[in-house]
């Protein structure tokens, strides 16, 4: 299982600077062994609705919706927290990364933020 954070699928969708990098690490997922995050969604459809407009936005979003969407629920929120609180994460950062934790993924980032934490891949 891997899980791939707003930043590579901005990347992905905007043509980035290391949007081959996450191509590469994408293309070679199936999507149902991709976790996502609704953090992660809510992050690209404006990203990319901001960059490119609401049609690839929408395109954005129905790839990110053929992947494992998880919803931010009471359990998940507290470990958010804990993650938070343990690594001075932000509230967006947390939830992403307790997200991928839940289900054991590798989360591939480029958010420094995120480096150096268990399962954490930076690109």
């Amino acid at each position: 299982m891997i899980s791939i954070d707003s930043y590579g699928w901005i990347e992905r969708f905007t043509n980035g600077p290391k949007a081959l990098r996450y191509n590469k690490i994408i293309d070679k997922a199936v999507p149902a062994d991709l976790i996502t995050s609704v953090v992660v969604l809510y992050e690209v459809y404006k990203k990319v609705k901001r960059v490119r407009g609401e049609e690839m936005a929408l395109e954005a979003v129905a790839a990110l919706s053929q992947t494992k969407v998880v919803p931010v629920d009471q359990t998940l929120s507290l470990e958010a927290a804990d993650y938070s609180l343990e690594h001075s994460l932000h509230f967006s950062d947390a939830l992403v990364y307790a997200t991928a934790r839940k289900f054991s993924a590798h989360l591939y980032t480029s958010d420094g933020d995120l480096g150096g934490l268990k399962g954490v891949k930076l690109v």
